[in-house]
């Protein structure tokens, strides 16, 4: 069953390798969708697959890269009818 998951993540997270670790990550799992840094700090991303890929990211994104410190990992699933808009396995840095 496919799903799909929007993340924002808090702390230390940018200048640490968090964005292409997550892609890294996302793209292991075979998931599609997308990373970036926002203005505050804090870093958000959009994936799209299987609920137990997802939530394997998600556990993975309370880590992070080693460089990271992470404070909050703010999720919420997304309604599984609303594709995103990269193809399956494609998961990509904005």
């Amino acid at each position: 069953m496919q799903r799909r998951i929007q993340c924002r993540v808090s702390g230390r997270v940018q200048g640490v390798w968090y964005r292409a670790s997550a892609c890294t990550e996302a793209r292991r799992l075979g998931l599609s969708g997308w990373v970036r840094n926002c203005a505050d700090g804090s870093v958000e991303l959009e994936a799209a697959g299987a609920q137990s890929d997802l939530r394997e990211l998600l556990a993975w994104l309370w880590r992070g890269p080693p460089a990271a410190e992470v404070a909050q990992v703010e999720s919420r699933w997304l309604d599984k009818a609303s594709p995103v808009d990269e193809p399956p396995g494609e998961f990509h840095i904005r």
